[in-house]
């Protein structure tokens, strides 16, 4: 009779889990992060700001090109005025003057070829940006994710801690019956499932809170039917052994490809068109210009021509060549290419502060990841220690030599070490995908 009521109150247990096994679709890390990159709102305006960085560079580009444009004016006069004659009449007058005009660039001082340069270079840091972004979220998700491992697992510990606890709640309750246990025996135990059901209560809580931060990530409208697959733990033993790099091995693979590098790299090249292009204000700018037009007058003194015939008349053409040679400019010139050097040196420090920042990152989950190998380990070992110790309280508290409170304490130090090496093993995950992140490769497991 226990044991039949021992199988239905484990399998009501089991239904209290978080689950996984009814939702709808359950979400690989690698499908997280695609969705969260697709759907993202800062990813999307960096998107939008490199897409404008584009026009930017276009407008440089077509500065090389001619212009054109027309003019057309209206001039109206009243009042006494000179006429021909040398007098002073009242008249009204009107003036219409139509003309298309064109200029072209020849020389610039080399200002538009090198902001042609400058605009590439902010396109492709912009674009580096954009990636750096990618990998934030990538980071993001990968947290949030294994943390949703993490506390579905110790969801379930608990809920094995109260497994345990039914059983010997139901194992007294059949003693205080036999009269082979007091009562008071049965009200701590109780009491003590009641600790366990609250406890596996905010464990539950606390998973929900995880994948809600998830879905919130992702943009998902709600978390109900969420749920994440679990990796395979016993490829975790499989994994590369780190020892055998150092942080300035993965440094130096880092250097080579990591957008915040490559963008900051990209934005030095540009301080130095951006000194050329305040240089280009010493160097004298020539261009040239052609035009045609035409005008048509009338004057109340007097008859004037029809509309076409003046036109046909006063039509002219005209080509210009324009030397503009700068002498004094009160030193804005000298200002701006002082200023641009010192923006060329502000942005040496940025190269070298993201430099060290990268350096510092990898140190940090490099050691991270040696410190998680040996909490595995020790965890392990320590849930092997405290397993034998609980089995062995256990038989004693059954065979009555042990007291309830012995029993409880080697339990809970069981389930303690139970739940540290899972801890452990999830770190050690993570800091391992970190590693090979760091190394250039996808951030999955």
């Amino acid at each position: 009779m226990i044991r039949n009521n021992m199988l239905m109150l484990t399998a009501l247990l089991a239904m209290q889990l978080p689950q996984t096994a009814d939702a709808q679709k359950q979400w690989t890390l690698r499908e997280c992060e695609d969705y969260a990159i697709s759907n993202n709102i800062s990813i999307k305006q960096s998107e939008v700001a490199r897409v404008k960085q584009t026009y930017t560079l276009s407008t440089a580009r077509n500065k090389r090109l001619p212009d054109l444009s027309a003019t057309l004016g209206e001039n109206l006069s009243f009042g006494r005025g000179l006429t021909e004659l040398n007098t002073y009449e009242n008249t009204n007058t009107s003036n219409t003057s139509l003309q298309l005009q064109t200029s072209v660039p020849l020389f610039s001082g080399f200002e538009i070829p090198e902001n042609i340069k400058l605009s590439r270079l902010n396109l492709e840091a912009m674009t580096e940006d954009l990636e750096k972004a990618k990998n934030d979220i990538r980071m993001q998700v990968a947290q949030a994710y294994v943390q949703i491992l993490y506390d579905q697992e110790i969801a379930a510990v608990a809920h094995r801690q109260i497994e345990i606890d039914s059983m010997q709640v139901a194992r007294l309750t059949a003693f205080v019956n036999n009269g082979k246990a007091s009562v008071s025996e049965l009200s701590q135990q109780q009491s003590t499932l009641a600790s366990s059901r609250l406890t596996a209560t905010q464990a539950d809580n606390k998973y929900r809170i995880s994948v809600l931060a998830l879905t919130q990530l992702l943009e998902l409208p709600t978390p109900e039917g969420f749920a994440v697959v679990s990796p395979d733990m016993s490829e975790l033993g499989k994994l590369e052994d780190i020892s055998i790099l150092t942080p300035d091995d993965i440094y130096a693979e880092a250097l080579t490809f990591k957008p915040e590098i490559r963008s900051e790299q990209l934005r030095l090249q540009g301080s130095e068109h951006s000194i050329n292009i305040a240089k280009a204000g010493y160097y004298p700018k020539l261009n040239f210009s052609a035009g045609l037009g035409s005008n048509y007058y009338t004057s109340s003194a007097y008859d004037s021509d029809p509309f076409g015939k003046q036109i046909k008349n006063n039509f002219s053409q005209f080509i210009g060549l324009n030397l503009n040679i700068p002498i004094f400019s009160r030193f804005q010139v000298r200002n701006n290419v002082r200023s641009a050097r010192a923006d060329r040196l502000n942005q040496e420090l940025k190269l070298e502060n993201a430099k060290k920042t990268l350096y510092k990152e990898i140190q940090q989950v490099y050691y991270n990841a040696l410190n998680a190998v040996s909490k595995e380990e020790s965890s392990r070992e320590a849930l092997v220690s405290s397993e034998d110790a609980f089995k062995l309280m256990q038989a004693k508290y059954e065979n009555g030599k042990a007291n309830i409170t012995e029993f409880n304490e080697a339990k809970n130090k069981y389930l303690k070490a139970e739940s540290d090496l899972v801890q452990a093993r999830y770190e050690r995950l993570y800091q391992w995908a970190l590693i090979d992140f760091y190394r250039g490769r996808d951030l999955d497991f």
